[in-house]
């Protein structure tokens, strides 16, 4: 007894081992799966807020940069690494969309933490009703990053709109003959867009200019926000300190004169200047918004020094000053595809306040998304006016005028973004009585409308 004992304890020894020998490669290939497809969510997450507490300096000695350039940064590099592929008007990638949403929401999260205090009611068990102080998301917060992610599912959703299109295609540089590669020299990065010969039909290119007309709409939305954001950061004393000591140094002689004028067209004064290139256009924002600062610290006597003894009075400043600010709004509003000035720059960088610094990038990103589809378009309509110019030399004479262009119908895709902020289009689930407005469509000039009043700053203001 004592033998078949130990022969089955044996058996089960052996048994118990065989079942674990079985489970090694069981184990084995499960993890060979996970590193296969990639870090879990939990290792991303722990890698990215890890970063954004260290500063961005992996050495932890305390280097790194504050928290709120950090998590500007982070949203930064993210829409860099997802969008920078998005080079023609299709769907995004399904990995590079979820990855996008998943991200952008972990880092979005971080306002969800921003609180003020406001006063409340509460009613005690006994019936009192008494006056107690509570929290809230912070009100800048609470309503532009709702309208922001109603923003960027639109962009997404346009962009979903561009399936299956087979009336315009593309076409690598490489198969192009050297007069279609000279005339987009410009963007040699971009894959060259091809339409029929006769260019579009009536129905698609309808149906082009109302995309056009939408991704408009989302496109001044986004920098409204932007430009509201940046203008309640604070202005550092290092920009301060760089500036010229009047407006004159700044702008120079020649635009001086032109924007004291009695007689001041801001159209007229553009027209004077060589806008030729990106870094011109720059240059000249740089100066005109150092002059508006400096014509304002004046005017405010910020700057220490009295003003009995200047030839400029205080009046005069403050109409240089109103009109540079147009000069600064029909520029960003002409060429939103620009670089940052030097002093966004600076402001971006100073900035402490992480809820502005979310605003921002958030807005930002945004905003060169819908530039870029908004350039992806118009490669699409002007390729397709050289095709009918064409068309139209190679006809015979007498021949009939193309048909007019057929009215896009009501649907989904016509869905404008005033009809999105107040419709059920928030896919997050987020109220609606707080988003902004869509903004005014631009003016032919490229002059804006009155911009919408976002809310920015009310946090601060409440609490000084």
């Amino acid at each position: 007894m004592a033998a078949n004992g130990g022969s089955l304890e044996r058996r089960g020894s052996m048994r118990r081992s065989g079942s674990k020998v079985k489970e090694e490669p069981a184990a084995a290939d499960h993890a060979a799966e996970e590193h296969a497809s990639g870090p879990s969510d939990i290792e991303v997450i722990k890698e990215k807020f890890g970063k954004l507490l260290l500063g961005e300096d992996m050495s932890g000695s305390g280097k790194g940069v504050p928290s709120a350039l950090a998590l500007s940064n982070a949203v930064t590099n993210l829409a860099a690494a997802v969008f920078g592929e998005q080079r023609k008007l299709e769907p995004m990638a399904p990995d590079r969309k979820a990855r996008w949403k998943k991200e952008v929401g972990w880092l979005l999260s971080v306002a969800d933490q921003i609180v003020e205090f406001v006063a409340k009611k509460q009613v005690l068990d006994n019936g009192v009703e008494m006056e107690v102080m509570g929290t809230q998301q912070r009100r800048d917060l609470q309503s532009n990053i709702p309208a922001l992610r109603k923003i960027d599912a639109m962009l997404l959703d346009y962009l979903d709109g561009f399936k299956d299109r087979t009336d315009f295609w593309y076409v690598k540089r490489d198969s192009c003959s050297d007069a279609e590669k000279e005339e987009s020299t410009e963007k040699w990065w971009i894959p060259i867009v091809k339409v029929p010969p006769n260019g579009l039909a009536p129905a698609s290119r309808g149906w082009i200019q109302h995309q056009k007309e939408l991704v408009n709409q989302v496109l001044k939305a986004a920098m409204a926000i932007n430009a509201n954001c940046l203008m309640e950061m604070a202005i550092p004393e290092s920009y301060l300190e760089s500036l010229p000591k009047n407006g004159r140094a700044s702008l120079g002689d020649a635009l001086y004169r032109i924007i004291t004028d009695v007689e001041f067209d801001p159209d007229d004064f553009l027209s004077t200047v060589d806008l030729t290139s990106e870094h011109k256009i720059l240059d000249l924002k740089d100066r005109i918004e150092a002059s508006v600062i400096i014509w304002n610290r004046k005017v405010h006597n910020k700057d220490g020094k009295s003003s009995w003894g200047s030839a400029v009075s205080q009046e005069k400043r403050e109409q240089f000053e109103e009109r540079a600010q147009t000069l600064l709004l029909i520029i960003k509003h002409r060429y939103p595809g620009i670089p940052q000035s030097s002093l966004d720059i600076a402001k971006i960088q100073e900035n402490r306040d992480v809820g502005f610094a979310l605003l921002e990038s958030y807005s930002r990103v945004l905003e060169s998304l819908a530039f870029n589809v908004m350039s992806r378009i118009e490669d699409v309509i002007v390729a397709d006016n050289v095709a009918r110019e064409k068309a139209k030399k190679d006809a015979p004479a007498g021949s009939s005028s193309e048909p007019a262009p057929q009215q896009v119908p009501d649907g989904p895709d016509s869905m404008t973004l005033l009809d999105f902020m107040g419709g059920n289009g928030d896919s997050e689930g987020r109220p609606d009585d707080q988003s902004p407005s869509a903004v005014d469509p631009a003016q032919d000039d490229g002059r804006l409308m009155k911009l919408p009043n976002i809310m920015t700053n009310l946090f601060m203001k409440t609490t000084q």
